[in-house]
């Protein structure tokens, strides 16, 4: 063991210099082309591994990187407790109300009358029964809601299918595309956007269930009365509604009307009443007999003026933003997806939207020089306050801020104006050029056959025609009907036969029996039901969208010729113009305006449009937005659609759902100037 052990160096060790050992020539040589030789193929292997990691390599990882990504969330997401997102939403903004089923079912509160779900516009789901063989596979699949999966596989076909005849405004020949019904119908617009799956949650919590819960699904592209002629879908409303009273006890039912539905509704009580074969021989007191309440939500009642610029120019304020934001983008020509082209071509066929073309025209909405909303402070941004009590304590009031800011009037009577300067200046200084005699030519649409893929009634205006509109240079709520029958005759004549737009002077006039009156409020009477209530249930706070600036368009051969000019601004002076469009108060959708007018004064105590002196009740709700993302949508919105879940609205529906009348609610509940309104407008009650 002594001979291995190390010997430690001596002092002389360490002085001794180190003497290299010589290595021979032929040694080194190979030593070195061995090495060179080794690092070759290294060298190369490293070049080729860098040459094959392409692109398409670093896309796919990334897509797979993605894609685990996505399936270890959602895996934690399905693996975690249910109460755990309440849990974190509750760390985060604290404690979180009572859902209103749960707080009214702690107050001992519980179903009593049935209720009946009246859905709108593009909310109910639609389902094919009967396609073309683009359509093969879709049998009784939703076109319409769910998914919309087949916008993006075949745009066209499904274009084609969510079309109506343009002559009959019914089913184009081998087509059929129905409602859904049930429940479902429009308890989800997509998977995760409710519409009416809040209330209906609410509801049953208080012990409603199927039975005594109905949702009148029908086809909202089509007038109203051709949902009777063709699906009997009023038929179906009256038999279900006798139904679900027999079934109850006789209890009357709360019928729960939502945007559009409001007016299909109307149309309704009246139709029921009149005799058939027009009507469906109900009798003068089948409404007394059968309904408790109509709890109208976001009610059009007096129609929108974005309606307008749908049928004008396939657009309003977010589609007009898109189209700044990515010009041409909208108007792609490419493998023939223009795409607002084939917007305009198929809306162009739902009759439905013509119902909400404003109502009563410049004695409603204003003129030249003056609307009922003149004097509106757009950006107050102060909590407005509630009033609550009957009409008179409104009267002459309202929430007007004074800011110490002169700026100038909104001349919100101009519903569309071809430039700013036109929006803002006097009437007596704009020279206006009558349009309603002018030439048209369709020599445009005769030189290119391509232009009939995506047919719009523009095409046969000719230079004439469009150059003749824009030098009418602005046009009010009565000279808008004008304007549409001069762009879109053909559409206008089929609208002409199912609905109005005037005020009636005499409504025991004979002519008002027809059906085309029916879902007007100014051409017809409520109901002979003394009993019955009328709510008017809406949001406010939200910007509306009230007038437009227009500006002419491209002159391409397949083009849409007129379009919002999104470059006028009002600015700090007049922030109620806003990307082209001058902004009111409302929902968002609906402006106040049309929304409050019939149930604060139209209707009002006994009037000529409300014989009988029902009560009627406005019940406004201050929009509030979602503080943060895990709110979602928000319980407190007054969104035309997010309402449907606003915690307020929701329990002033089950409290009069399980036996209270509008007094026992509160009565009248306003925070917009809606009574001031309205007196201004000088309308014969």
């Amino acid at each position: 063991m002594s001979l291995l052990r190390r010997r430690k160096p001596s002092d002389s060790d360490k002085k001794r210099p180190t003497v290299p050992v010589p290595v021979q020539d032929s040694e080194a040589d190979s030593t070195k082309g061995a090495n060179k030789a080794s690092s070759v193929p290294v060298l190369n292997s490293v070049r080729r591994a860098k040459v094959r990691w392409s692109c398409f390599d670093s896309c796919c990882w990334w897509i797979g990187f993605v894609c685990s990504t996505w399936w270890f969330l959602l895996f934690l997401y399905n693996a975690m407790p249910a109460s755990f997102p309440q849990y974190v939403t509750e760390a985060i903004t604290g404690p979180l109300p009572d859902p209103p089923g749960v707080k009214l079912l702690k107050e001992g509160l519980r179903a009593k009358h049935p209720v009946v779900f009246v859905p709108g516009i593009v909310t109910g789901g639609l389902e094919l029964w009967e396609g073309h063989q683009c359509a093969e596979g879709l049998f009784r699949k939703r076109l319409w809601g769910g998914t919309f999966g087949e916008v993006y596989k075949r745009p066209l076909c499904w274009v084609e299918h969510m079309s109506l005849d343009n002559e009959t405004g019914l089913d184009p020949p081998g087509v059929r595309v129905r409602p859904v019904s049930g429940l479902v119908a429009a308890d989800y617009f997509i998977p995760g956007y409710f519409v009416w799956a809040v209330l209906i949650a609410n509801l049953a919590r208080i012990g409603y269930e199927e039975k005594t819960m109905y949702m009148a699904a029908y086809d909202w592209r089509i007038s109203f009365q051709n949902t009777e002629v063709r699906d009997q879908s009023l038929s179906r409303i009256k038999s279900n509604i006798e139904l679900m009273v027999a079934t109850n006890g006789g209890k009357k039912v709360v019928v729960i009307p939502h945007s559009m539905g409001v007016l299909y509704f109307l149309h309704f009580m009246k139709w029921v009443e009149a005799p058939s074969p027009m009507g469906g021989g109900g009798g003068p007191d089948w409404c007394a007999k059968h309904i408790k309440a109509v709890m109208n939500i976001g009610g059009p009642f007096l129609g929108v003026p974005k309606a307008v610029t749908g049928l004008f120019s396939a657009e309003a304020k977010d589609v007009a933003v898109a189209r700044a934001i990515a010009p041409d983008v909208l108007d792609f020509d490419i493998l023939g997806l223009q795409t607002l082209r084939h917007v305009m071509r198929m809306t162009r066929t739902w009759d439905a939207t013509m119902s909400m073309i404003p109502k009563g025209g410049d004695t409603i909405w204003g003129g030249l020089e003056w609307a009922p909303e003149d004097g509106y402070e757009c950006s107050n941004g102060q909590k407005k306050q509630q009033k609550n009590g009957n009409s008179d304590s409104h009267k002459g009031k309202g929430n007007k801020t004074n800011t110490g800011v002169n700026r100038p009037s909104v001349n919100y009577g101009r519903i569309v104006s071809f430039g700013k300067d036109v929006a803002d200046v006097p009437s007596s200084v704009i020279e206006r050029l009558d349009f309603r005699d002018a030439k048209k030519g369709n020599a445009m649409a005769d030189s290119n056959a391509s232009c009939q893929d995506v047919w719009t009634e523009y095409h046969e205006l000719g230079s004439i025609g469009r150059k003749a509109v824009a030098d009418y240079k602005v046009y009010t709520a009565g000279s808008v009907l004008d304007l549409l029958q001069f762009i879109a005759p053909k559409m206008m004549r089929r609208g002409s036969a199912h609905f109005s737009y005037g005020i009636a002077d005499d409504l025991d006039d004979p002519k008002y029996v027809h059906y085309k009156y029916w879902s007007n409020p100014l051409e017809t009477k409520l109901p002979n039901a003394p009993e019955m209530e009328i709510f008017s249930l809406y949001g406010v706070g939200v910007p509306t969208e009230r007038a437009y600036v227009y500006k002419r368009a491209s002159s391409a051969e397949c083009s849409i010729p007129f379009q919002i000019d999104t470059s006028a601004e009002g600015g700090p002076d007049n922030p109620c113009l806003k990307g082209g469009v001058y902004l009111s108060d409302g929902d968002e959708t609906v402006p106040v305006l049309s929304a409050g007018f019939m149930c604060a004064r139209g209707w009002r105590g006994k009037t000529r449009f409300n014989p009988t002196g029902m009560k009627t009740f406005v019940r406004e709700y201050s929009h509030s937005p979602p503080s943060n993302l895990l709110e979602g949508r928000g319980s407190q919105s007054g969104a035309h659609v997010d309402i449907m879940g606003n915690f307020a609205l929701i329990e002033d529906i089950i409290r009069v759902a399980a036996g209270a009348t509008g007094e026992e609610i509160g009565g009248d509940q306003v925070f917009s100037e809606v009574f001031k309104w309205s007196e201004k407008i000088k309308l014969k009650l």
